[in-house]
């Protein structure tokens, strides 16, 4: 990468915390291309160089969270240990990310009940994980990491799903108590993929 392109690629990621930071505190409505400048300390003039929309500047974000999914999947090629990685992976969504990063999910998943480019974001994000953990199951299950028989695709299904509820949860209960409520949730995907329950007629839950 030139130094110029870098240069770009640093400005990009100055905006797109700045945007963050402005969704989470005060919403995607409110919050004007002027508010993002602002808070990435430069003219509006010069953010519309970047981003020309508030939607281009959550298709931005939509975009680095995919890249940062796509390392952490990658991860899980170099692990011994498939439920340790998958642990650590689930402590860094829910614990150690800031909350705010949550209320900002459920404010995207919100608008794209109404706009079609939240919707496309929201929906391709959520494609792109199914698909991730489809890939990721079924390779587990060939290495006997994962013992259940279950359509891998069944099982990356039911883990987003309860991923979903404990980012709502995280986002919006006051008494959610994540060093407690994220491992119980992690123990059930644990017990789900080591076969403790059944899912369909090939898979009966033995081990």
């Amino acid at each position: 990468m030139d130094s110029f392109t870098e240069a770009q690629a640093d400005k990009r990621a100055i905006i797109l915390d700045a945007a963050q930071r402005c969704f989470a505190r005060a919403g995607f409505h409110r919050t004007t291309m002027q508010d993002i400048a602002g808070e990435a300390g430069m003219s509006p003039g010069n953010l519309y160089r970047y981003f020309p929309s508030k939607d281009a500047v959550t298709e931005g974000l939509a975009d680095r969270d995919r890249a940062e999914l796509a390392a952490d999947f990658a991860q899980f090629e170099d692990t011994e240990d498939f439920m340790a990685a998958f642990e650590a992976l689930g402590r860094k969504y829910y614990i150690e990310e800031p909350r705010e990063r949550a209320a900002l999910c459920l404010d995207i998943w919100a608008e794209g009940t109404r706009n079609k480019t939240f919707a496309a974001i929201t929906n391709g994000f959520q494609t792109v994980l199914i698909e991730n953990m489809t890939q990721l199951f079924a390779k587990a299950q060939a290495q006997g990491a994962v013992r259940s028989k279950a359509d891998p695709r069944d099982l990356a299904v039911l883990v987003a799903t309860l991923s979903d509820g404990l980012f709502v949860r995280r986002a919006t209960a006051r008494d959610f108590d994540p060093e407690r409520e994220v491992p119980n949730v992690l123990r059930l995907i644990g017990a789900m993929l080591h076969g403790a329950a059944a899912f369909d007629a090939d898979d009966d839950g033995t081990q």
